[in-house]
């Protein structure tokens, strides 16, 4: 064996083991079957500017361990996340707020707009949601849902919201305040110069091999190390044998524009139905751009089919049901650790995917 460990992905949750092992003294390896590390938190620059390749991220967190970790790699600035709804060209406030009960429904003060809200949520009968449709008119009332909410998730998870299970909304930021913060963590911002060079900085020191598929070459591989750290898709680990797990998964069209702004936000949710895409990403506003050009993405939610890029677990009942099969499987790799947003079948932000792998390090190297 030459390795100590074979890390199964160069993303967040393998790139903090292979930094807390290798701190230990252990001796890694970590191999991507992308040509890049950083897994989907990637970022490459287009004319001076740090583009989110697959999606906006935005850190985020309470946990004052993990925003500290976080800075040992590099330094953030103080990026908000206000997105902004667009409705067939009416533009709302998210998270909803008293901009967006005052544009909707013209009230002024909290007490109008709650008393709005609960009056919408008693004529249709939303006191104890069953699904999504329910939660998210109990939440916010009739109107919101139907212009902010249906069309727009019911074109990311491509099914309809009485079929979706309502606590996917019950994070919903809803505020009876004029505060437009939609995450209102503790501490928030992106990473100056992107996520790649942070991840980058993780990995210093570790090799890295690129553009290796692990479960083609998977007897060879294994051989290389005591332990294996896979943080790819459960399912596809054990050769779908139970079953494929369902992920949606999202496509981008991104362009290079030859103007200095195009929407004036980082973020723009397209809520009604008959656009195709769900919301247009402007990198530059992630990190306050003053290039001449911008570079903005098209995103379009699909069903996840084999070859795409999993993003998104689709954490049915069915499909739970189907993963704890897979963990319980998983439980006799005795060399393997299973970790991230793929490995558990979790729909993780990515200080909670930082705190399971220190978590598991903690546990793993005795710290």
């Amino acid at each position: 064996m030459k390795y100590d460990y074979l890390i199964v992905g160069a993303g967040l949750y393998g790139a903090v083991f292979a930094h807390e092992a290798k701190k230990e003294g252990k001796k890694v390896l970590v191999i991507d079957r992308r040509d890049h590390i950083a897994g989907n938190v990637y970022t490459e620059e287009m004319e001076g500017i740090n583009v989110h390749k697959y999606g906006a991220h935005i850190f985020h967190t309470n946990n004052k361990e993990v925003w500290q970790y976080v800075n040992q790699f590099a330094e953030f600035n103080r990026f908000t996340n206000s997105p902004v709804a667009n409705y067939r060209g009416e533009l709302y406030s998210l998270p909803f707020n008293m901009y967006t009960f005052n544009k909707m429904w013209g009230v002024v003060t909290p007490e109008e707009a709650a008393a709005k809200i609960e009056e919408q949520k008693r004529a249709a009968g939303a006191s104890e949601p069953k699904n999504l449709e329910e939660q998210a008119i109990s939440l916010v009332g009739t109107d919101i849902y139907e212009k902010l909410i249906k069309g727009y998730t019911e074109k990311q998870w491509g099914r309809p919201c009485r079929e979706l299970p309502a606590f996917i909304i019950k994070r919903l930021p809803v505020r009876l305040t004029f505060d437009n913060n939609y995450f209102n963590a503790l501490y928030q911002g992106i990473p100056q110069g992107g996520y790649t060079m942070m991840v980058s900085n993780m990995l210093e020191g570790i090799e890295v091999r690129l553009g290796v598929d692990y479960l083609e070459e998977k007897e060879e591989l294994d051989k290389l190390a005591d332990r294996v750290v896979y943080t790819g898709a459960i399912d596809a680990y054990f050769g779908y044998k139970l079953g494929v797990l369902e992920y949606r998964s999202v496509r981008f069209e991104t362009e290079i524009l030859d103007k200095p702004n195009f929407q004036g936000n980082a973020a723009v949710n397209y809520t009604d139905a008959e656009t195709p895409w769900t919301r247009i990403i402007e990198h530059k506003w992630f990190e306050f751009g003053t290039q001449p050009k911008t570079v903005i993405s098209r995103e379009y939610s699909s069903e996840w089919k084999a070859g795409d890029d999993p993003y998104y677990p689709v954490n049915d009942d069915k499909n739970t049901e189907l993963y704890e099969k897979y963990k319980k499987l998983s439980e006799s790799e005795e060399r393997v650790i299973f970790g991230g947003r793929l490995g558990e079948y979790r729909y993780y932000d990515m200080d909670a995917v930082i705190a399971s792998a220190l978590k598991r390090c903690r546990d793993e190297l005795g710290k």
